[in-house]
């Protein structure tokens, strides 16, 4: 087994060599001076079975680009094997017709993937399962919701907290937190006027007296998560706090999350972590390298990855 990692997040993937006790493979990924990526492998891959660690997030395009040139370097090196390890999916939100004349670019992407040469997938929490099925390759879509609930136990008394979805959308990803650790559910009903702007409508159940978990897949702006704590802190609740697996965080959201009434915002380390998400005292992070890690160990072993999912 080799792992190799473009630019991308270079802390998650050293974390996942350390728990694989597997030492990275040699692999420059650099740009020339017009910005074009150049890769060079300098290690035999010849027969191996090789996982490519990279999130597609800030800067997008570069990072996929890196990714699809490594990968085409190791096909190019006669690996037996390649395995995209995407702990983040970029363009995951442009997964159907928003509109007219609009593209499908995660079914481009996915299509950009295969191509380059991976012969399966391995990622965490898409933004929508059917993103699976764009692939014409085995995939495996990773919840984060086991690590999620260790965290929320650490931190938390289960007993006094309700799990709430910020959107209707997300639903089945919070009820699956919330059954995990027994409590109850509830739903922050919005509208969106325009791309990037939330308005909170109504809350769904009754949060009074209660200590509330928003549970979502991706935070980028910030803006639906710090309007919906408002109103579930209108609606009794006691504190409101936001578990996310994605922290894109663009923009002022770090500035927009220190100032708002969140206790605190957790998100793996799914994204490299930013200077001002460092700066901000009300965000904390999860690793989610024992999980990725695990999983390639048990792919590259051809064991189920199934009890992961438990």
């Amino acid at each position: 087994m080799k792992l190799v990692t473009g630019n991308s997040n270079l802390p998650l993937a050293k974390a996942v060599s350390e728990y694989l006790e597997t030492p990275l493979t040699d692999c420059v990924v650099t740009k020339f001076a017009d910005k074009e990526i150049f890769v060079e492998v300098n290690e035999n891959v010849r027969g191996e079975d090789v996982f490519v660690i990279q999130s597609t997030s800030y800067p997008a395009n570069d990072n996929l680009m890196e990714l699809l040139i490594v990968m085409d370097a190791l096909r190019r090196s006669s690996a037996r094997r390649i395995t995209a390890v995407l702990p983040y999916f970029g363009y995951a939100r442009q997964d159907r017709k928003s509109a007219p004349r609009t593209p499908i670019s995660a079914k481009l992407v996915s299509n950009l993937i295969t191509e380059a040469g991976a012969n399966r997938v391995l990622t965490l929490d898409l933004h929508a399962n059917q993103i699976q099925g764009f692939f014409d390759l085995p995939t495996d879509n990773l919840t984060s919701a086991p690590v999620m609930v260790r965290d929320i136990k650490k931190h938390y008394d289960t007993e006094k907290v309700m799990v709430v979805s910020p959107d209707v959308g997300g639903v089945v990803r919070a009820r699956n937190v919330a059954r995990r650790i027994g409590a109850p559910l509830a739903i922050v009903d919005k509208r969106r006027p325009k791309a990037g702007v939330s308005e909170v409508m109504n809350v769904i159940g009754d949060v009074e007296g209660h200590s509330c978990i928003m549970i979502d897949d991706i935070v980028d702006s910030g803006g639906t998560l710090c309007n919906a704590a408002e109103a579930l802190l209108e609606k009794g609740a006691k504190e409101v706090s936001a578990y996310i697996t994605h922290g894109v965080l663009s923009g002022t959201a770090c500035e927009r999350v220190g100032k708002s009434k969140l206790k605190e915002l957790v998100i793996s380390d799914s994204i490299l972590e930013t200077d001002e998400e460092r700066a901000t005292k009300n965000i904390r992070r999860f690793s989610v390298a024992e999980l990725m890690g695990e999983a390639i160990a048990r792919t590259a072993s051809e064991q189920s990855v199934s009890s992961l999912f438990d």
